[in-house]
């Protein structure tokens, strides 16, 4: 069958080893490509084609094969590299490099508003470098277009980097409002919990284990996921947007995030634009660094340092790795890995968000690493405020026990800042005590 964007042909080159074009087959079929073939290369870079000319001379012949419209590179292309490959490629080709690819899939999925700016910011940031050089060259050439660049237009340079300033200044304000929130959250006593890893690790899969429900909206009912049956296919970039949901626990209150995938090989302008995206990892009280075990081994390796290294940065929660989709592996295999991998993920919770196994003993451990609750006993009079107040403590704590008399004694367990909270307000209670 067909993707809406028609036929692609990838093209990859590395300058040492063998070529891997997994990964980019599963990009453009996200992007919604029929890949129909590919041309790889061990060499250094070819400043004018990527590829040697050799090479491009086959991939023409491909494409002319295949009848394919696009071709997608792995690499990064620069704006005259692309230029020229069009020019040595059929008429009427569309060179497309592995970064524009990745706004393309992340423009199809933006569905919230934060989404729709992230990308629109890391399109402006993409589109910058091209606009300068445009400007540069026309300015030395003094003539309005350099090698089919398009036409140079002195303002436009000005342009993007005062709207890149203005979606600046609007997501920071979105950000300022969903901080609010979490810190509203916080005060009525939920623990939040975020989700992060690579693209299909299996986060969102995992993240409908572990929920209760599914009334809890992050992004004000527009986000697909949030609807009970959302989608877990195993391809890139099902979830673009936050989904937050309440979690299944007895005793507390939590709510999961499930955040955008790290993918490989982003350049800073990328990750940059999408850091937002990362403020629900970075002031959650629990991370949970997903990973799909049944990659290899130096792949989980590479994709934890990543993870660390970006996660690490700004983030003082504790970090625990899930090993997900063991029902992919058997126990050998697992073990091995679990072995090799212990230096970056000491103590790892090995799960399959699929079948469900071991699930349970994740819900334990996240009960053990969020922030420890306390203990409290409040001694209040009976009045015609108090049952109000008992009901108070139920929603926002775990209430062990309720001694009805002459006066009303609670034992309950919170987080210390609900317990200071129910203080407060039990000493609003007439002739209230605490012991």
């Amino acid at each position: 069958m067909t993707g809406t964007n028609g036929t692609a042909v990838v093209a990859k080159r590395v300058d040492d080893g063998h070529p891997d074009t997994a990964e980019i087959r599963d990009l453009a079929a996200a992007a919604g490509y029929t890949v129909a073939g590919e041309v790889t290369q061990t060499r250094t870079e070819d400043p004018a084609l990527c590829l040697g000319e050799g090479k491009v001379a086959e991939l023409a012949d491909l494409v002319a094969d295949t009848g394919a419209t696009t071709v997608v590179f792995d690499n990064r292309l620069g704006p005259y590299q692309t230029y020229n490959l069009g020019n040595n490629l059929p008429k009427g080709t569309e060179v497309v490099d592995r970064f524009k690819l990745i706004l393309d899939i992340f423009g199809q999925r933006a569905q919230t508003k934060k989404a729709q700016l992230q990308v629109e910011l890391a399109e402006l940031r993409y589109e910058l470098p091209r606009a300068e050089a445009k400007a540069s060259l026309a300015k030395r050439d003094e003539r309005p277009g350099f090698m089919g660049l398009g036409e140079y237009d002195e303002s436009r340079e000005q342009d993007i980097k005062a709207q890149i300033s203005r979606i600046r200044d609007e997501l920071e304000r979105i950000e300022q409002t969903e901080e609010h929130r979490r810190e509203q959250r916080r005060e009525s006593g939920f623990d939040l919990v975020a989700l992060a890893g690579y693209t299909n690790a299996g986060k969102s899969t995992l993240l409908r284990r572990l929920a209760a429900d599914v009334d809890i909206d992050e992004n004000e009912g527009l986000h697909p996921d949030l609807d009970a049956t959302a989608e877990s296919e195993d391809r890139l970039f099902t979830t673009l947007g936050t989904t937050t949901r309440r979690a299944d626990f007895d005793r507390r209150d939590v709510l999961v995030t499930d955040t955008v995938g790290f993918i490989s090989d982003l350049p800073h302008w990328l990750v940059e634009s999408f850091k937002s995206t990362l403020s629900e990892v970075y002031r959650a009280d629990l991370v949970l660094l997903v990973v799909d075990v049944s990659d290899p081994v130096e792949e989980i390796r590479e994709k934890l340092v990543t993870c660390h290294d970006t996660l690490y940065e700004r983030n003082e929660a504790p970090i625990v790795t899930v090993l997900n989709k063991i029902d992919r592996v058997d126990d050998e295999e697992l073990e091995r890995k679990r072995e090799a991998l212990s230096a970056l993920a000491p103590e790892p919770i090995v799960v399959s968000a699929k079948t469900g196994e071991n699930v349970d003993s994740l819900r334990e451990r996240i009960d053990e690493e969020l922030p420890d609750w306390r203990r409290e006993r409040l001694v209040v009079p009976m009045t015609d405020d108090t049952m109000s107040f008992v009901s108070w403590v139920h929603d926002h704590g775990h209430v062990d026990s309720v001694d009805y008399g002459d006066e009303v004694i609670i034992d309950f367990e919170a987080r210390p800042a609900i317990i200071e909270q129910a203080r407060a307000r039990a000493s609003e209670l007439p002739a209230a005590a605490a012991e």
